[in-house]
């Protein structure tokens, strides 16, 4: 849905506000708890108030909200060093942090990053978008300071899911051996995108619920009363008023050398306060287990934190009445039309229902890849292995040897963390995996982190695995059921947008690249979406006089060779969302190399250039570089009159 223009104004504000106050985090120490409890809420509904209208990441803010006031109110940041996980809880760090006058351009184009990035505030100490980061990430920066004799602490706050990460366990392992001053916060809200799966799952939630909970009173005895106090120990006795503020055993984490207090209430600011107070004196590494309610504030989150955790602008509306902190009422956004991974979804699932050999995995992104349904239909054939990619893509070459078809659905941005497992593990033994690669390309609001635009260029380079991208749905079926068909590994790619039909009078093979119109003076060489946009750059270059073809490719590996041997003796323009560097482009040349065929060849690439595509709608990102029809039709006719000018035409 597209943002509404008005959201590039901040939102009125009332002036008798605490957070009117609030500009720095040492604005935070003048405020008493009562004030920072008040203060919480009036930071809900400026979460609320934004994020509804320019979308954004939305549930998890509003759950970390109350840990964030209390760790910038304990800590003197940014000397004390702040890192965040994934970001998607960073939404009340930024507004506390110097950006709450510019808040409402969260997520836009010129605005600020809907996750923490170092160019944007030295609040932000480490760029983040991929999860578990935090721990090696905070590791290395304690040990920069250490090696520096800097006077400083560094705390890591991981959480959504993230401890689900093995590069999380890495970090854990490595920094509790070295014995360092450096604190490991979990914020535990049970959930990452989806409900969090796995052992250590199911270990935090026996933490919470089990033994110790119960044997609370009897455990807290001499060193809970060292470290908390006699105030801290009657409260956390009280368990009526602060249900999980305990110490538990922890083994696992005192195992890997680390002092583990918790699960802690993550909601009870007076709590976290002192605990944080008292935690900072505590020498060595120190996991301090903090549990939030994902949603927390807006009942229909808290009461579904899945459908909120991302949402699109202007999908909800409020009529909360004066003084309420979160809205009354919450409309979803009208249905959209079929996108590509909505025609994945239908295709896996017709592919399992003839095939039992047929099973998905995904990496604790079930209903963003699509699998949602396919989880329910097939629960036996269905894998969700938690933020775990690179284990994604072996126990694919797992199932796959032993006799199965997998497909492991990923997006693009983080199939790039399973690259060695593609390599290594699928492809070297040529075991039959699909890899279906959602939001590939431009991926719009979120974060450069975010962007696909790489994976034509890191898998083509993998021997014998196949590469495809669709143009449409109908494609993406024909595709995805082709190589489940394979003998070996393949790729289908897809963006994140819409796929219209495109229809072909001749049919379709999906086997070969297709014309989708012919034309005199120019061939549009597409891949995957930027057929769509090149057939009406075409129809805009009729006007200008130039009768221009549009091909789609629709294999990157093997290219077509045969169609593009028949097209070489016209200016061809390869269009791609993908790096121009060893992308689909490449490719070309590549092939026209090979076949000796580069005398007299007139071929320009056209894709992104050799940059960090910067946040925006996808379709503002498109427009930067000029891979919309507009776009299209200028690179065209440049690419002609330069072809002209050099007499070659």
């Amino acid at each position: 849905m597209q943002r509404e223009t008005e959201s590039q104004s901040p939102p009125e504000t009332d002036h008798a506000s605490l957070l009117e106050r609030v500009n720095l985090p040492e604005d935070l120490k003048k405020l008493s708890i009562d004030e920072l409890a008040r203060l919480a809420e009036e930071i809900r509904r400026r979460i609320l108030e934004t994020v509804s209208k320019t979308g954004g990441h939305l549930a998890s803010s509003l759950g970390a909200v109350e840990l964030t006031l209390a760790l910038h109110y304990v800590f003197d940041t940014p000397q004390d060093k702040l890192v965040w996980d994934v970001g998607h809880q960073s939404y009340t760090h930024k507004i506390i942090t110097g950006r709450k006058d510019r808040f409402h351009t969260l997520r836009q184009r010129g605005g600020i990053s809907g996750f923490p990035k170092r160019a944007e505030s030295v609040f932000d100490v480490f760029d983040v978008g991929h999860s578990g980061t935090s721990i090696s990430a905070a590791a290395g920066i304690a040990e920069a300071r250490c090696l520096k004799k800097e006077p400083c602490r560094v705390i890591a706050v991981i959480g959504d899911g993230s401890m689900t990460s093995g590069l999380a366990y890495e970090g854990l392992n490595w920094s509790g051996d070295r014995n360092k001053n450096l604190i490991i916060v979990l914020n535990d809200n049970e959930m990452s995108i989806s409900p969090n799966v796995g052992g250590l799952a199911h270990y935090f939630n026996r933490i919470i619920t089990a033994g110790p909970y119960k044997r609370a009173k009897q455990d807290v005895g001499s060193y809970v009363k060292a470290l908390v106090g006699d105030r801290m120990t009657r409260r956390i006795q009280d368990l009526e008023k602060s249900v999980k503020g305990f110490i538990t055993r922890g083994g696992l984490f005192q195992e890997l050398g680390f002092n583990y207090i918790g699960p802690v209430d993550g909601h009870d600011l007076p709590l976290l306060i002192e605990l944080l107070t008292r935690v900072k004196t505590i020498p060595g590494p120190v996991f301090l287990h903090v549990v939030t309610e994902k949603g927390k504030g807006l009942q229909a989150a808290e009461r579904d934190p899945l459908a909120f955790h991302g949402v699109t602008p202007n999908c909800i509306k409020t009529d909360a009445g004066e003084g309420d902190a979160v809205p009354a009422k919450v409309e979803a956004a009208p249905p959209a039309k079929i996108t590509f991974t909505s025609a994945f979804s239908g295709a896996v699932l017709a592919a399992a229902a003839e095939d039992e050999r047929v099973c998905a995995i995904t990496a604790a992104m079930p209903t963003g890849t699509g699998l949602g349904a396919f989880s329910e239909r097939f629960p036996d054939r269905f894998f969700d292995v938690g933020i775990c990619e690179q284990h994604a893509v072996t126990l694919a070459a797992g199932l796959a040897a032993g006799g199965l078809r997998p497909v492991c659905a990923l997006y693009s941005t983080f199939l790039q963390r399973g690259y060695d497992q593609v390599i290594h593990d699928v492809c070297i033994q040529n075991l039959p995996v699909v890899f279906a690669i959602d939001r590939a390309g431009l991926v719009g609001e979120d974060s450069p982190t975010q962007n696909g635009t790489f994976d034509l260029s890191f898998l083509r380079a993998v021997p014998g695995l196949a590469l495809c991208a669709p143009r449409d749905d109908v494609d993406t079926t024909l595709l995805l059921r082709h190589l489940l068909r394979s003998d070996g590994p393949g790729a289908v790619r897809y963006a994140r947008c819409a796929a219209p039909t495109i229809g072909v009078p001749e049919g379709r093979d999906v086997t070969r690249a297709e014309w989708l119109r012919r034309g005199t003076d120019l061939v549009l060489l597409t891949v995957g979406p930027c057929a769509a946009a090149a057939l009406e750059a075409a129809a805009l270059l009729k006007t200008d006089g130039v009768s221009a073809g549009v091909v789609d490719a629709r294999w990157v590996k093997p290219l077509d060779a045969a169609l593009l041997d028949e097209i070489r003796g016209l200016p061809v323009l390869t269009v791609e969302e993908n790096t121009l560097n060893g992308g689909f482009g490449a490719a070309v040349l590549e092939h026209y190399e090979r076949a000796g065929l580069l005398g007299g060849l007139r071929l320009r690439r056209h894709g992104v250039p050799d940059v960090f595509s910067e946040q925006g709608t996808r379709a503002e990102q498109l427009e930067t570089h000029d891979l919309h029809a507009a776009g299209l039709r200028r690179a065209a006719l440049d690419f002609l009159a330069s072809l002209d000018a050099s007499g070659t035409v």
